[in-house]
């Protein structure tokens, strides 16, 4: 046995194989130290090998759900191996033969089905990065991503400056990606900062060559062309990822959709620091639960709320279809009463994409083909409530195009369904049970054989007595005999004699009684017998054939299912909007950026569960200004507490919600098309990459003043706060002018450093704002309102008393402050009239072909180890007077 183990391990090096031992799944060597430690088991010893106790530890068959969900969720990938024919087969090749095994599934994190191992409410993706040389331009990358459960199928073709940010978009759980490219200087820290597990495969599977081909195959065209026109590099990755569901399936094929080509650019881009720093599906720490999904999601369906968090996580930046969505919301607004009746059926919708994927992998049971009987329920009360509504309306055209995908399913299979499949339903299809009765006559005659023997016994034996005229005849069962005819010694001799011994057959004598069969009763006997494995067999046919007649029609039915997403969240949007009283966006390709009395939607929503004061709204206009053709950029100051980062996040968030579709916390809103969104706000190290808090800041703004262009929107908080004071102040003063001068993009810049303030008699576009405070008897009392002007001062040390320091260092910090507020100290004012402009000062430190040359020749001419001390001192007034030159 253990020779067959590690063979089929050798086959499976990178999993835990689970090994089918009776009624365990058994883990040997180190895939047993692991799971051992992982899951919390025993790990126990058995046996030897090479002269060492072989380290063991199993889970029960019934159990394995759970444990493989805790693997999974640690990032292991699970082969799981069964029995692969009958112990009875085995065994006639001889007593000690070993019952043959194999690897029916590779279980990993970018591949579930299973309902106890998915979340209803998120997607799981796989994903696939492949890569070619784009001649000068350097690299270009292609990314494909998968949803096994659903069939969702999208490939990009981008460089490395965007492939951090479409990772982070899709979420994936997975990665799959070639060998050699692992320890990539492009591909180390998308390891380090995105939770997905990175699965290293052979080069083979991103093979250029064979890319087309393998796809043509998979989805039985002849050309691509339909689909798109696909670049060499996104063939390569929606190829590989192909070729891993196909190893990871062992053959199977889960009904996909051909891969969606989206276009660059069509998507807001929001990089993993930002996305992180916004909290838009999980917090700072990972939950969900107080992030801006779990505040927006009023959807009802699992498919609702899986398309709810791909949209927030990927706004658009293409303006046809925001308007489309923002008219679904509107109508549903509108439409109170239809959204209700809608509504009520939403509730009852089952997840028909992750049952049908499940039926097409044959990992299916009879509750998956109940999902889809239940969703032509869904399907028929939706269609009546949309029919009778676009008789009053004409619905937008995301909801007609719903209401048409809806109206396609075919009614003549949700009848059979309806007539095949009982009410309740097993969960495995090997429990049987799950036929309708009086849906197949000879299915329920065996039931009726199987499950009322006692009854048919019964009445035997009474036609027994009747027919030999003895009452006492009896009708048992034993293990030996089985079933049998019993009468007293004394009426032996009736049975016997003619013309009875034609029809009873002598068996068994015994001291007082006597044992006969029939023909009637054998035959019953063996139909007894044979019933309860006819029965499951006759159901599993019958299985079979619903499977075939529901994958037969299985695009019809995606389509149905993503309607219903679609319906749940236009639906749960305009919920949003009536409950929380949002606003429609106007929504644009202008480069405006005006927010009237916008609100945080999640601080908002705290404050009202906790019982606090009411949420105070803010304006924010950023829109160009005059004659100025770019964006505005508001320098904000003002005390810590005081709302400074709320008010950067919330506006943010605005843009995200509006650019998704929603409607927005506001009491109006103009956004022009954002293409690209930065946040910069918190400070954290990031020990396990050597960096620093102030080093990650760096990086980060780094990456915003690289990449953002006019059409962004830059949120900075604290820039060089990490720092000495005026290293700090210098480097943040350089970041606002680069973003005025360079970047020309939409900003809010919160700062500490007052001095930054006289920039704007500089800075045309710049602004300042700050957050009133009021000052009442020596306390300070926030007021979180933001008006134009700059703070004086940030009244850290008030805040530092909120906080509980010792009244004593309160009192020594107070004396501190009004020492160094009376020093001396240079006018800012003063600098900014000594300083060139930003982009005076750019081209002026550059310097000239030949001031390098002279000072190059000067310092050749000098030999250090010949001059005195006084020679040394002269030369440096030389080399002084040349750069003043």
């Amino acid at each position: 046995m253990m020779e067959q183990y590690i063979e089929i391990k050798t086959a499976n090096p990178d999993s835990l194989l689970f090994y089918r031992m009776g009624d365990f799944y058994e883990l040997f060597f180190d895939d047993a130290r692991e799971a051992s430690q992982a899951l919390g088991i025993t790990l126990t010893k058995r046996g030897k090998h090479l002269g060492e106790d072989i380290p063991m530890c199993g889970v029960p068959i019934h159990a394995a759900e759970g444990y493989l969900e805790r693997l999974i969720a640690l990032g292991y990938k699970v082969a799981v191996c069964e029995q692969t024919e009958d112990p009875a087969e085995a065994k006639k090749r001889g007593a000690k033969s070993v019952v043959k095994r194999d690897v029916i599934r590779l279980i990993t994190p970018g591949t579930l089905t299973e309902d106890s191992l998915l979340d209803a409410s998120s997607s799981n993706y796989l994903a696939a990065i492949a890569r070619v040389k784009s001649g000068d331009e350097g690299q270009l990358y292609g990314l494909s991503w998968l949803e096994l459960s659903t069939g969702d199928y999208g490939v990009l073709a981008l460089d490395n400056l965007r492939l951090g940010a479409e990772l982070a978009r899709i979420d994936a759980r997975e990665v799959i990606i070639a060998d050699h490219m692992l320890m990539d200087e492009d591909i180390r820290p998308l390891k380090d900062t995105l939770r997905a597990s990175f699965s290293p495969v052979p080069r083979a599977f991103f093979d250029g060559a064979t890319a087309e081909d393998r796809l043509l195959d998979y989805f039985g065209l002849s050309t691509l062309d339909g689909h798109g026109l696909y670049q060499r590099v996104e063939l390569m990755a929606a190829s590989a990822i192909l070729a891993y569901v196909e190893k990871t399936q062992l053959g199977a094929r889960p009904p996909l959709n051909p891969p969606v080509r989206e276009l660059s650019g069509r998507t807001m881009a929001i990089d993993s620091a930002t996305r992180a720093n916004l909290e838009l599906v999980r917090t700072l720490s990972g939950d969900k639960k107080g992030s801006l999904l779990s505040v927006i999601d009023r959807t009802v369906t699992g498919g609702g709320s899986r398309l709810l968090s791909a949209r927030l996580a990927a706004p658009l930046a293409d303006l046809a279809p925001i308007l489309e969505r923002q008219d679904s919301v509107g109508w549903f607004l509108e439409n109170s009463r239809i959204r209700e009746d809608l509504l009520d059926d939403l509730k009852s919708a089952p997840d028909m994409l992750r049952a049908l994927s499940r039926l097409a992998l044959d990992r299916g049971g009879p509750r998956d083909i109940g999902a889809i009987r239940s969703g032509f329920d869904t399907v028929l009360s939706l269609v009546g409530h949309m029919v009778s509504s676009a008789d009053e309306a004409n619905l937008p055209a995301e909801l007609e195009e719903a209401r048409q995908a809806l109206t396609a399913m075919p009614r003549q299979l949700g009848d059979l369904l309806v007539g095949a499949l009982d009410d309740e339903l097993p969960l495995q299809k090997r429990d049987g049970g799950f036929v309708r009765r009086g849906y197949d006559g000879s299915l329920d005659e065996l039931r009726s054989l199987r499950d009322e023997s006692r009854r048919v016994i019964a009445s035997l034996q009474a036609n027994y007595a009747e027919l030999s005229g003895i009452k006492s005849v009896k009708v048992k069962h034993n293990n030996v005999l089985g079933y049998f005819i019993e009468v007293t010694a004394n009426n032996a001799d009736r049975l016997m004699s003619a013309p009875l011994n034609e029809t009873f057959i002598h068996r068994q004598t015994l001291a007082n009684a006597v044992r006969f069969t029939t023909t009637e009763l054998a035959d019953l006997e063996a139909r007894i017998a044979s019933a309860g494995a006819k029965v499951v067999a006759i159901e599993l046919e019958i299985f079979e054939h619903l499977r075939e007649a529901v994958l037969s029609a299985q695009e019809i039915i995606k389509k149905a299912a993503r309607a219903i997403a679609v319906l749940d969240v236009s639906i749960a949007l305009a919920r949003l909007a009536e409950e929380r009283n949002y606003c429609r966006p106007r929504v644009d390709d202008s480069l405006a950026f005006d927010i009237r009395n916008g609100r945080h939607p999640v601080v908002e929503l705290a404050l009202q569960r906790e019982g606090d004061d009411p949420f105070v709204a803010n304006d924010c206009d950023l829109s160009p200004a005059g004659s100025h053709l770019h964006g505005r950029i508001w320098l904000m100051t003002g005390p810590n507490m005081a709302g400074k980062s709320t008010f950067l996040r919330q506006n943010a968030l605005i843009a995200i919600l509006a650019q998704m579709g929603s409607f927005v916390p506001a009491e109006t809103a103009h956004i022009g098309l954002v293409d690209r969104l930065f946040s910069r706000v918190g400070a954290a190290d990031d020990l396990a990459r050597g960096r620093s808090t102030f080093m990650v800041e760096m990086v980060e703004t780094a990456a915003i003043l690289n990449q953002a262009g006019e059409r962004s929107l830059v949120i900075l908080d604290e820039i060089g706060r990490g720092t000495a004071t005026f290293d700090g102040l210098s480097i943040a003063w350089a970041t606002i002018e680069n973003l005025h001068e360079v970047n020309r993009a939409r900003a809010l810049f919160a700062t500490h450093y007052h001095e930054l303030t006289v920039l704007h008699e500089k800075l045309p576009r710049l602004i300042n704002a700050t957050v009133k405070v009021k000052e009442w008897q020596g306390e300070v009392v926030f007021l979180h309102q933001i008006v134009p002007g700059a703070a004086d001062r940030s009244y850290g040390i008030q805040v530092a008393k909120l906080a509980g320091l010792p009244e004593p260092v309160i009192a020594r910090a107070r004396d501190v402050l009004q020492h160094l507020e009376e020093g001396d100290r240079q006018s800012p004012a003063t600098t900014i009239d000594d300083l060139p402009l930003f982009s005076v000062s750019v081209q002026k430190s550059q310097p000239k072909a030949e001031e390098k040359d002279d000072l190059r020749d000067a310092l050749k001419r000098i030999d250090p180890d010949d001059l005195s001390p006084r020679e040394a001192h002269e030369a440096l007034y030389r080399l002084k007077a040349l750069l003043q030159d």
